[in-house]
């Protein structure tokens, strides 16, 4: 090839590259997903193991978890709470695994996040790779709402700590039973909650919520003030779904039009679990894997303009 027959080559693949980066992403083919996510719940990492959680086990699973995510196209990951079940050491071993992770991936703060030296409780959301202990982001119309469930806690602030002593005193008010290692989300984070639907409302995007702990159907495992959470949801038709962890056993339920599911744990005996949920305009589809079921919960077609 003479020189000038190169440099034709190489314009016309400037030319190619540069026209390719302007033009509109594509959009997804009929009958395919607007995106994917993965969703995975306690992994719930330490050196011990129990005659049904297996917890040292947690990293062989996590990584077939993390392999299994990067064959995918997926929009982001999600692990909704629990990543490790005490000691602040144990983020050295699985933290590694999930950052192998090719998607962005995004944590939400568990109970047994913070089972870790008093000393060492303020540093958790900062080692889990968290600005904020609650947040959001967006994805193609969607808005991702990441809630606090130990907000109000006996377990994520030190003994000392007037944070502890204000949420005794709520436990206190709660029925008799109520378990110590739930939590509540407090005012100022259900205020900021408010604000961001409205926003998402006038935005005219749907939200999928995430949490450690559940709201809905009743359970031993719900957020403490789980009527105050889900009564403000079901003002928002904008609201298509809720997904937590903290019950290792899996659950779901429909409430005011929003599905509230429970991805069961990964850290329960020998078999993996994990999912990815597929989003579609009408639907959303859970596709799991290990002992994790599929689901398919249908949305509410858009309001007409």
């Amino acid at each position: 090839m003479n020189k000038t027959l190169k440099h034709i080559a190489v314009l016309a693949g400037w030319i190619a590259i540069t026209v390719a980066a302007h033009l509109p992403a594509a959009e997804p083919k009929p009958g395919s997903p607007l995106f994917r996510f993965g969703a995975v719940a306690d992994c719930q990492y330490c050196s011990k193991t129990s005659l049904l959680r297996k917890y040292n086990l947690s990293p062989k699973k996590l990584t077939e978890c993390v392999e299994q995510y990067n064959k995918l196209d997926l929009a982001f990951v999600v692990h909704l709470g629990d990543f490790i079940d005490r000691d602040f050491e144990s983020f050295n071993v699985v933290s590694p695994i999930f950052a192998k992770l090719k998607a962005p991936r995004y944590h939400v703060l568990g109970n047994h996040d913070f089972s870790v030296a008093d000393d060492k409780k303020e540093l958790v959301p900062k080692r889990m790779g968290l600005k904020s202990r609650y947040y959001e982001f967006t994805h193609k119309g969607w808005r991702f709402i990441v809630l606090d469930g130990n907000d109000v806690s006996l377990y994520a602030y030190p003994k000392d700590d007037p944070r502890t002593k204000a949420a005794t005193a709520f436990h206190r008010r709660l029925k008799a039973g109520t378990p110590t290692w739930n939590g509540g989300v407090g005012g100022k984070q259900l205020a900021w909650l408010k604000g961001r639907l409205a926003v998402a409302a006038k935005a005219n995007e749907k939200v999928i919520l995430f949490c450690h702990f559940p709201v809905h159907p009743e359970n031993i495992h719900n957020l403490w003030n789980h009527e105050a959470v889900t009564s403000l949801l079901a003002e928002y038709s904008c609201v298509a779904a809720y997904l937590n962890g903290h019950n290792h056993a899996g659950n779901y339920g429909e409430k005011s039009g929003i599905h509230y599911l429970t991805i069961k744990g990964m850290v329960d005996t020998l078999k993996n679990s994990y999912g990815v949920v597929e989003v579609y305009e009408n639907r959303l589809v859970l596709k799991g894997f290990g002992r994790q079921e599929d689901r398919e919960m249908k949305l509410p077609a858009p309001a007409k303009p």
